[in-house]
Parts: structure tokens; C-alpha cells; sequence
């Protein structure tokens, strides 16, 4: 039976379009990890959807001169089509706008709240006096009461990863205006996380699928003292909540965004014969949840998430893993728009091709410590791996039984030990990779793919084909039989990094429908098959980092992407 498994990417916020550290941390993992489970032969869904509520929304769009809806559902479109050309295959990629979506999240809440774990209670808020708004997280920022950062957000700290409250925050002020708040009481209502502290640190502690990263943080988070959150806040858009006597307030962003997998799943299924099925992924044990998120983002997912489903006492599966990248940095400094540090997905697309940058993004992923993206090691990476070293090897290959073999894959005489030896080494490196995938070490997977076409160059080089023709012509014939093998092992296991690259490998090889399973990667192209001509499948990139800047710029100015 296959094993069910829900793979997740964490739900970007429409305030702007996502750039490249955006992109590697979920969707383009995530991606990778479906498409790995569906060669599986897995029973998979991939969902996630464009966050259009929370603070970030409005205040971009205050500075826009446009509504919150306006600018969610431009971005919302545009970051859809992007999604579709980066070939994201999500099953469904929804929005925190879905009437299914909010309807899921005020049901929740109400469960939780009848199950004894969120409260009301008055409390202190900071209030802008000048612009006559309570000022909930985005929209007040200081200096943070914990590592003592600059521009210290009033939900996170981006620096220490503090979570925070706006009237926790030294030398507040408003966003809009720059002054300085005062304190005023409104009423909120809260989720009472430390009623939810054992659950969840045995949860924790029991789960051998989370990263190091993602445990240790969270274990000391719960070591601290669970704090209870609000679940409400006092701002116009978002969903509203539910709660008796909470008219005019709306539901907190993190606690709407999380429930979106559910909810997501759920719209999914609603629109099949199979309604039901989305229970099979959420409250079968057996089915397994996948998440990938950057590391910002993990007490989102192994707290507040796991709090949410344990709390509405609904018996939901909780995180299988929770795969979480540190920082994409851009020439040392964190990506801004205002400063045009960084790249955008769709500005990135204009300079490349698509699977140039999910391989070199998957190949340099920032599984264990902040990197650094510079022209020079992108250029490296496509120059010397992508081009030189798994698009030679495949080209080289298929030319050749093009041109000396009629295009048909020729008959083996007897294997000797030393072309066994590369068939089963090729196996084991497909193995290699599979596990790699599963355990979510990504970039290892891609340099086990580089691998592969290494043996198979390494063997071409050492046995000489080419000049074996001259006078073994059968010898030679079974060097390219093995290395033939080699290639459809190739192909398969770069399917899930470069989607587009593979199909058009196999069409080359004309195997029939689209690349097969992952454990038929090994199963041999039958000698006298006849394979197309093929076409080079990369070129070299530029390595001189001005000319590249200077090309960056010049799509900038085309698309308009960046505010002047």
C-alpha cells in the first residue's frame, strides 16, 4: 500500500513577491520533496496558499494608496502564475481569503474555546494617538527586550527569533507615522499555551523525524514558559473573529495561516467525488505531514500549529517533520526591497532558465547555516556541475549512440566485473539518494545526482569507446549500453530538482509516458531501443559579476519590480 503523505510549503505573505531565500526554504523544497514522493509511487497532495491577512498586508498597502483586498488579490494572482513557472505542482495553491478556509478557522477556534484553552481577558495595547489605531505587531517596531536589535518587530525579533509583543518592545513606535505610542486597554481573547506544555514537549521529544534545529529550538521555547498568545486583534483585516462580544476584531495572522493546511486540504477534496478524503491525510495515523519553512518560522509550526490541532480535540495528525532552512543571504546582507539587496522570482526567471535556479537553489540550500548567493558561485555551480559535468555526460552520451550507433541502444556483450560494478554503484547511488530526500537533506541529494553522471564520465574516460570502435566494435557497444543505463538513472533522480530538464531527457530516450518511478530508475533500457537525436541540454552562464549586475539591473528597470 502506498503511504499517504501531505507535503507542505509555508504560506508567503502577499505583500510583495517572493525573492530567491523565499522560494528555497518552502516552496521550491517542498516541491522537490513531492515530486520525490510521487515518483514514490506515494499517494501525495502538496497545498499552500498566499497569506492575505496580517499587519505586513496593510501596511504595504497603506504605502501603496490601496486597499488590503486590492493588493492581496493583485499579488495573489501574480504570485500564482510565478508559482506555475518556477513548476511548483501543488495540488492546490489557495488563499487565507477561501470562504472554506475561513469558515475552518472560526470553527476551530470555536471548538478550542468550548474545550476550555482560549480565555478573554482586558489588556494593554500600544495606541497611536496621532493616528488613532491600536498598533498590533508590524505596525509598531523598537528595540528588542531580549538581544537588543534595532527595527525589532512587535512579533518577532528577526535577530534572536524572540517571539514578542508590541508593549514588550523598548523605544517603540508607530510604523505610519514614526511617534511615539502610549498604552490604552482593549479586550482580547488568547490561547492558553502553557495548559498545552507537556502535550506538546512529549510530542517533541518523540518525534525523530525533526530536524536537530527545529527540536532544539522548540524544546527551549517550552523550557522558558509557554505564555498564553493572542488569538485576536484590533484591526479591520483579516477573518473575523468568532468569539461572543468580539464584533469588530479579527483573528491573529499566525493562527489563521496554520490552520490553512487543513483548510486546504479540505477545499481541495470539495471539489472531487472524494469530500471526505482529506481525513485520510489529517486523521489517519499512518499518513504523514511534511512542512518546509525557513527558521524564522519554526515555533509557527512545532508550537502554535501543534497547540491549535491538540487544543480542538479533533485527534489531528500533528508535524511528521518540519524541515526548516536557515538564511539565503545576498553578497552578505539580508535581502530588502527598499535597499534592492537580493533577487526576485520573477526578475531571476528573466535572466535564466527555471531549472538553472532550482538546481543551483536546492544545490547551495541553507539546510545548516545561513548562505551566501555571489554570481561567482552561482556560475560555478551551472558551469561546472550542471553544464560540464551532468549535461556532458548525458550529451556526450546520447550523440555518440546517435551517431555511431544508428540511435539504437546497442546489445551487451558478456558485462565484465568493472561494468557491473558501475550498475551497481549507480543503484546504490540512487538509494543514496532517495534517503537523502526523505531526511530532508536536499543539497546532499543534488551532489549524489552530480555523482552519478561522474561515474558515468569516469567510465567513459577510463574504457575509451571511441577508440574501441576501431577495432571491438561489441566492446564498445556494451560501454554504451552501461553508460545508457546510466543516463535514465540520471534522468529520474533529477526529476524532482529539474522537472522540465528530465522530461526532456526522456523524450530523447523516447521511454514511453512521462519519467517512471523512482524504482524503475534502474531497470534497464532494453538494447535495440531507439532513442531521438539529442539536443544540448545547458549552455555556460556569464562569471563576470559586474556584467551580471549590470544585467539584474536592466530587467529591473523592464519589469519595474523595485520602487525608486
Amino acid at each position: 500500500m502506498p503511504d499517504k503523505v501531505l507535503v507542505t510549503s509555508a504560506w508567503p505573505y502577499m505583500n510583495v513577491t517572493p525573492h530567491l531565500g523565499n522560494l528555497v526554504g518552502s516552496v521550491l523544497s517542498a516541491d522537490v520533496a513531492a515530486r520525490y514522493y510521487r515518483l514514490k509511487g506515494d499517494d501525495v497532495l502538496f497545498v499552500s496558499g498566499s497569506d492575505e491577512h496580517g499587519t505586513p498586508i496593510e501596511v504595504e498597502a497603506l504605502k501603496r494608496g490601496m486597499t488590503p483586498k486590492e493588493l492581496t488579490e493583485k499579488n495573489h494572482a501574480k504570485v500564482s502564475i510565478l508559482f506555475k513557472q518556477w513548476n511548483a505542482s501543488y495540488d492546490n495553491y489557495t488563499s487565507t481569503e477561501s470562504s472554506v478556509h475561513k469558515n475552518f478557522v472560526q470553527k476551530t477556534l470555536l471548538e478550542i474555546q468550548h474545550n476550555g484553552y482560549i480565555f478573554e481577558q482586558e489588556t494593554q495595547m500600544l495606541y497611536c494617538e496621532h493616528d488613532q489605531r491600536f498598533l498590533p505587531d508590524r505596525f509598531v517596531e523598537g528595540k528588542c527586550p531580549y538581544c537588543g536589535a534595532e527595527k525589532a518587530r512587535g512579533d518577532q525579533c528577526d535577530l534572536c527569533g524572540k517571539l514578542l509583543e508590541p508593549t514588550s518592545l523598548v523605544e517603540p513606535y508607530c510604523i505610519i507615522c514614526k511617534n511615539k505610542p502610549i498604552v490604552q486597554t482593549t479586550k482580547h481573547w488568547y490561547i492558553d499555551l502553557s495548559k498545552l506544555a507537556e502535550p506538546l514537549s512529549e510530542y517533541i521529544k518523540a518525534n525523530q523525524q525533526l530536524p536537530a534545529n527545529a527540536k532544539s529550538f522548540s524544546l527551549n521555547w517550552i523550557k522558558e514558559g509557554l505564555k498564553p498568545r493572542a488569538v485576536t486583534r484590533d484591526v479591520e483585516w483579516g477573518i473575523p473573529a468568532p468569539f461572543e462580544g468580539a464584533e469588530g476584531k479579527t483573528i491573529y495572522v499566525w493562527i489563521d495561516a496554520v490552520l490553512g493546511y487543513v483548510s486546504a486540504t479540505i477545499e481541495y477534496y470539495k471539489h472531487t467525488d472524494q469530500t471526505e478524503k482529506w481525513r485520510e491525510f489529517w486523521l489517519d495515523k499512518t499518513a504523514k505531514t511534511l512542512y518546509f519553512v525557513g527558521k524564522d518560522n519554526i515555533p509557527f509550526h512545532t508550537i502554535i500549529l501543534p497547540a491549535l490541532l491538540l487544543a480542538s480535540g479533533q485527534d489531528y495528525n500533528l508535524p511528521w517533520n518540519v524541515s526548516a532552512t536557515e538564511f539565503l543571504q545576498f553578497k552578505g546582507q539580508k535581502a530588502s526591497k527598499s535597499q534592492r539587496i537580493g533577487i526576485w522570482i520573477d526578475e531571476a526567471l528573466e535572466m535564466f532558465p527555471v531549472d538553472y535556479w532550482r538546481f543551483f537553489l536546492i544545490a547551495t540550500r541553507p539546510e545548516s547555516k545561513d548562505t551566501n548567493f555571489t554570481w561567482n558561485a552561482f556560475a560555478y555551480k551551472i558551469n561546472a556541475d550542471l553544464n560540464d559535468t551532468f549535461g556532458n555526460f548525458i550529451h556526450r552520451t546520447l550523440s555518440f549512440i546517435n551517431s555511431k550507433f544508428n540511435g539504437i541502444i546497442p546489445s551487451p556483450t558478456k558485462l565484465e566485473t568493472d561494468d557491473q560494478t558501475v550498475l551497481d554503484t549507480v543503484k546504490e547511488k540512487v538509494e543514496q539518494a532517495a534517503k537523502e530526500i526523505e531526511a530532508g537533506w536536499l543539497q546532499s541529494a543534488t551532489n549524489t545526482l552530480i555523482s552519478i553522471s561522474r561515474i558515468g564520465n569516469q567510465y567513459l574516460n577510463t574504457k575509451e569507446p571511441w577508440n574501441l570502435m576501431k577495432t571491438d566494435r561489441e566492446k564498445a557497444g556494451t560501454i554504451f549500453y552501461v553508460v545508457a543505463q546510466v543516463v535514465k538513472a540520471a534522468t529520474v533522480v533529477s526529476s524532482p530538482f529539474m522537472p522540465q530538464t528530465a522530461e526532456q531527457i526522456w523524450q530523447t530516450l523516447q521511454l514511453p509516458g512521462n519519467v517512471c518511478k523512482w524504482n524503475e530508475a534502474t531497470i534497464p533500457i532494453e538494447a535495440g531501443h531507439k532513442i531521438a537525436k539529442p539536443n544540448p541540454l545547458f549552455h555556460k552562464v556569464e562569471t563576470d559579476e559586474a556584467k551580471l549586475d549590470e544585467q539584474l539591473a536592466e530587467i529591473r528597470t523592464k519589469l519595474g519590480t523595485l520602487p525608486k
